[in-house]
This record gives structure tokens, C-alpha cells and sequence, in this order.
């Protein structure tokens, strides 16, 4: 197949284009590099399945394929804080011409949300029915309300042109290729913790959130895409494994035998209290669900920002959890 990956060269989108790849498509990615990195697919570019177009998708552009991912958006508080009109704009301007373009071929198409959708939830944990709890004019809405638009946008496709689109809604995801500078609690801990800095918790780290390994999230979205039936469907992906953020801050610092302290803050506006996925329906419609657990998912994760960092990981950093060592996550650590 020929298959269309919008934000290709994003943290996510890179594994998915590879992963497409491995199983023999071809891959078209397509990044204006807003919050994408090129080290991301600098592995992919001699490919001869694969092509990337340098490109902004809130103008217009056409390119067939049989099967579009639409991952195109700054996904980190620090991304969205500094691209706040351009994260709107991706969201609603950018949806319409990939949707249109998907429209014009008969392409399949599949857009990536996020569980930011649901606000600070007062459902717990949250299905795909909950409506939300957004404030629609915080410092996170340039992010929360687009994708929420994104989505309305795509359900009129599904209604008026019946057209063979999904939505996904993305919970925490972490793994190699996270760029240490994007403000999320994984690379926010891993790079404060290998630099022998205080960890920094917002709020008083009672808070919980759910990381999925992303090698899983990228399952999750080939499932959702090609499952038959699953036009118009939403579905949640993520882990349902919920930690709070204390934590998980004491896993990244026993994972590299580091003793530092915390250094808590201020919590952020709006900033989820509790969030889990209820992932029902990805297990029963789609066949998925996570299966990297936190202990083999932080080796390659760690020993990417080794290298990210340049750190040594000679000192064999460990998991709490199953006593992993980084040896193990070296065997494939771009999984």
C-alpha cells in the first residue's frame, strides 16, 4: 500500500512511518519540522519505499494514497505554548485539506487526538463516550479545543460524505526519539535525573497519568486503521497501568541509581488531576492492547537520551520494577 503520514517526523509519527515500512508499504511522510525533528527519519531517507516532502499542511497540497495518518500537530505543553496560532491552525485548517485530500483519492484516513480532549476529567477512568471537561480559553485550549474541532471536522466527513475515517485519542506515550527538550514529564524527568538535577514536580505529584510505550501505540493506530468496521469508531489508546507522578519520578530515579531530590512547583492551570484510558473498546473492537510493560519500556527509552545527552550508560542503569538492566533495552533500542 501507499500510505500518507502527516507530522512523519514527530516522536510518533517516525515510528509508525518505519513500522509501515517494515511491513512492506510505502510511506510518504510529510513535516514542515514546526516540533518534527530530521534526526528522527534520518534513518528512513535512503529507503526505497519511502519519500518525505517538506510541507505545511495548512495550505494545500495532493498526494494519493490508499491509507492517511494525520499526526501533524504540536503535542507537548512547551510545543503548544510557543506555536499556539499554529497549533489551532493545524488542528482546523490543516484537518480540512487532509481530509479534502483524502476525500478527492477515496483514501482511508485515521487522525490522531488526545485524551487532552477530555479536559480534567471528572469521569474516571475515561471511555470514548465522556465529553470532557475543557476550559475553553486556558493556556491549553490552542491544543485541547483544535483537536476537539479536528475531530468534530472529521465525524462531518463520516456523516456527510461517508467517508472511511477514525479517530484515535492518544494517552501518554514515551520511548526513544522524544525530544529531551519537550516539556513532558518522561523527558523532563530522564534529562533532569541524568544530569544530576533536582526532579521537577508540579503540584504536590498525586497526580496520575498512564504511559504506553509507544512501539504499542503504533499497534494501536495500524489496528484502529485497518481493522474493517471501524469507520466513524473512536478509540482510546494508551496504558491502563496508572501511576501517579511521584511515583513515577522514584522509577526514572531507581532505574538509574540516582538518589536526587524533588522540587516541587506550583501545579499548572488545568492541568488534569487524574488520567487513565478505559481501553474496552480497543480490546474488543480492535484486538489491542498494551503489551511493553514500564520495565522493559524505560532501557531503550534511557539509553536513547544517553546518547540524546551524551551520557554515558556504562554505569548499567536498572529498573525497580523487574530489575531490567540496560543491556536488554540495547538490543533494539529504536524499537
Amino acid at each position: 500500500m501507499r500510505i500518507l503520514v502527516t507530522g512523519g517526523a514527530g516522536f510518533v509519527g517516525s515510528h509508525l512511518c518505519e513500522a509501515l515500512l517494515t511491513r512492506g508499504d510505502g510511506v510518504v511522510a510529510v513535516d514542515n519540522f514546526l516540533t518534527g525533528r530530521r534526526a528522527n527519519l534520518a534513518h528512513l531517507l535512503d529507503h526505497p519505499r519511502f519519500r518525505l516532502i517538506e510541507h505545511d499542511v495548512t495550505q494545500p497540497f495532493d498526494e494519493p494514497a490508499d491509507q492517511l495518518y494525520h499526526l501533524a500537530s504540536p503535542a507537548s505543553p512547551v510545543g503548544y505554548a510557543a506555536h499556539p496560532i499554529a497549533t489551532h491552525l493545524v488542528n482546523s485548517i490543516g484537518t480540512y485539506h487532509v481530509l479534502e485530500l483524502a476525500r478527492r483519492h477515496g483514501t482511508r484516513f485515521l487522525i490522531t487526538s488526545t485524551s487532552e480532549a477530555y479536559g480534567d476529567p471528572l469521569e474516571h477512568p475515561q471511555r470514548e463516550t465522556y465529553f470532557g471537561n475543557v476550559n475553553p480559553i486556558g493556556p491549553r485550549s490552542c491544543y485541547d479545543e483544535s483537536k476537539r474541532f479536528a475531530e468534530s471536522l472529521t465525524m462531518e466527513y463520516v456523516r456527510q460524505y461517508s467517508h472511511d475515517a477514525r479517530i484515535v485519542r492518544l494517552f501518554n506515550t514515551y520511548g526513544p526519539r522524544m525530544d529531551p527538550a519537550d516539556g513532558r514529564v518522561v523527558p523532563n524527568f530522564i534529562a533532569q535525573a541524568l544530569r544530576g538535577e533536582p526532579l521537577t514536580v508540579f503540584g504536590d505529584g498525586s497526580q496520575t497519568r498512564s504511559f504506553c510505550y509507544v512501539s504499542d501505540i503504533v499497534r494501536g493506530l495500524q489496528a484502529a486503521m485497518d481493522t474493517p468496521g471501524t469507520a466513524g469508531g473512536v478509540f482510546n489508546l494508551g496504558n491502563p497501568d496508572e501511576r501517579t507522578i511521584l511515583d513515577f519520578a522514584q522509577q526514572i530515579l531507581g532505574a538509574l541509581g540516582r538518589d536526587l531530590p524533588i522540587n516541587y512547583l506550583p501545579g499548572r492551570q488545568d492541568d488534569p488531576n487524574r488520567r487513565c484510558p478505559d481501553i474496552t473498546r480497543a480490546r474488543t473492537q480492535l484486538g489491542w492492547e498494551p503489551v511493553v510493560p514500564l520495565a522493559e519500556g524505560l532501557p531503550p527509552t534511557l539509553a536513547y537520551f544517553c546518547r540524546e545527552l551524551g551520557v554515558s550508560e556504562d554505569s548499567g542503569f536498572r529498573t525497580q520494577d523487574s530489575g531490567m538492566s540496560a543491556t536488554a533495552g540495547r538490543l533494539n533500542p529504536e524499537s
